[in-house]
């Protein structure tokens, strides 16, 4: 229930129960909390949203986040250039690089539109020998694969995809880290 003279009060409530995973009864301790205990760091949060949504950006090669033209990892030439590791969001690359030991690059797969299939080609061309899938498991996204095979077989390429480890219909984000590890080291050949 909206009283008069809270409009402020409830505008936070609403933007923040926007958010995914949080309700209206979170959204409302969240706000209470910020406006009544904690203004500083609200405010500190405040400005981080408004400088993380002004400054950040994709990378115009991968797909990832970056503050840059290009992100740190295509920009790292220490990386391993003939591993490529298809991922479904941009989210999944901090996933992976925050608990596996993974040293190739990225590309970020959201749509299939010729655009990205177009900037795919122009990595594969920079000398990558293997793709990886790390997809999460579904018949969808196994389709997804075969079509991608198919946009690539005039490349010598290794297809493969993240091994048993990561059950079906489970988002990256939500698997443990040695699950994922476990997946990403034992992939299979598709």
């Amino acid at each position: 229930m909206k009283k008069r003279g809270l409009e402020k009060f409830n505008n936070l409530v609403d933007a923040l129960s926007s958010l995914p995973t949080v309700g209206k009864k979170s959204a409302l301790r969240y706000a209470y909390h910020m406006v009544l205990h904690d203004s500083f760091a609200a405010l500190k949060l405040s400005h981080a949203i408004e400088n993380a949504v002004s400054n950040i950006k994709r990378c115009c090669k991968c797909g990832g986040l970056s503050e840059d033209e290009i992100c740190d990892i295509c920009f790292d030439e220490t990386r391993d250039s003939e591993k490529l590791c298809i991922v479904e969001s941009a989210k999944d690359i901090f996933v992976i690089e925050e608990g596996v030991d993974f040293d190739g690059r990225y590309f970020v797969l959201e749509s299939l539109d010729e655009e990205k299939l177009i900037n795919l080609k122009l990595l594969i061309d920079e000398g990558v020998a293997e793709v990886i899938f790390a997809f999460t498991p579904s018949l969808a996204n196994d389709g997804v694969i075969l079509f991608i095979e198919d946009k690539l077989k005039e490349y010598e390429l290794t297809f493969t995809k993240i091994a048993q480890g990561v059950p079906t219909g489970v988002n990256l984000e939500n698997v443990d880290m040695l699950s994922l590890s476990k997946a990403l080291n034992d992939r299979v050949k598709v």
